[in-house]
């Protein structure tokens, strides 16, 4: 399995929305319900290519990224997979390459992730995510190098 990203552009909207929608809608619509117009509104508002890269498996599209790097850390600000490529060692292999950049600088990485998505807290767990803030919604993880 061949794994690397690429820049995403505008071109990428509906596909990272319906990735959005596939990904995290069971999440958010836990959390605060879910009324389609609205968040296709706000996605739209939000949306910005720039910062995001496609996660590409054997050529095809399967994913999102958002890093920024922070003085004190590498914050993994969005990672989304769509559910084909969810339990093949897409994410694991992503994130593994993400502690391994962030240690070779000595920073932890910390993420935001919602406390209804039970089964991405235990995939942050199983890397050696810990929670470090209970955020109202939303728990802060991060792993130390």
């Amino acid at each position: 399995m061949r794994i690397w990203t690429r820049q995403a552009t505008k071109a990428d909207f509906d596909f990272l929305y319906a990735l959005h929608v596939a990904a995290m809608r069971p999440s958010i619509e836990a959390t605060w319900g879910w009324h389609e117009p609205w968040q296709r509104a706000y996605f739209a508002r939000k949306w910005d290519p720039a910062p995001r890269r496609i996660i590409r498996v054997d050529g095809v599209d399967a994913g999102v990224l958002v890093l920024r790097w922070e003085p004190d850390a590498l914050y993994l600000s969005l990672i989304e997979l769509l559910p084909a490529f969810q339990g093949r060692g897409v994410g694991t292999a992503v994130l593994q390459s993400l502690i391994a950049r962030a240690a070779a600088r000595g920073l932890p990485v910390t993420l935001h992730v919602l406390k209804a998505n039970a089964a991405a807290r235990r995939f942050y767990a199983r890397h050696g995510f810990a929670v470090v803030a209970d955020e109202h919604v939303r728990y802060k993880m991060q792993r130390m190098p």
